[in-house]
């Protein structure tokens, strides 16, 4: 079954094969969490909170099986905004991340303190956006690339991943 626009096409300029190009898409959200960098030498070895925007952006072919209720997408917005409310939002938004090597981590045994999160990496920009690659990569399916990520912090600084790059 060919869709009306795609019959359109075909009679107008020729089978389509736009189902057959690399296509990339992205999806954005926003979190609030707070961190502190014990040791640094400014105010950031305080707890202190930001904004943050996290752009993540995928790479694939758009599904070209019109029997597909995905047909013609690289993947359903829908189904990246799940993986990121899961892996990015539901453990970090409200949340306080630390070191666990320095004395903030203590906070985390003690209720009063609410939502703290000692991870095992100093928790600065560039460090959390390397674990939010860690945790959404292995969720996309088959044929979906992680091709970069973009972890803006404040209105003038982001870290940025790109999958291209080195390790």
């Amino acid at each position: 079954m060919q869709l009306p626009y795609f019959r359109y096409l075909a009679a107008n300029y020729g089978e389509p094969r736009m189902a057959m190009k690399t296509v990339r898409i992205t999806k954005e959200i926003n979190f609030e969490m707070a961190h502190a960098l014990y040791g640094h030498d400014g105010p950031c070895k305080d707890i202190h909170g930001h904004s943050y925007k996290l752009t993540v952006t995928l790479r694939g072919k758009p599904i070209d099986d019109s029997a597909s209720p995905k047909f013609g997408m690289v993947m359903d917005f829908a189904d990246l905004k799940r993986i990121l409310k899961s892996k990015v939002t539901d453990e970090f938004d409200h949340a306080v991340l630390v070191w666990d090597q320095s004395p903030f981590a203590k906070m985390a045994q003690d209720p009063l303190y609410g939502n703290i999160i000692p991870v095992s990496f100093q928790p600065t920009c560039e460090n959390i956006l390397l674990e939010i690659v860690r945790r959404v990569r292995p969720e996309l399916p088959d044929g979906v690339e992680l091709a970069s990520m973009r972890l803006r912090e404040t209105a003038t600084s982001y870290a940025e991943w790109q999958a291209e790059d080195p390790n």
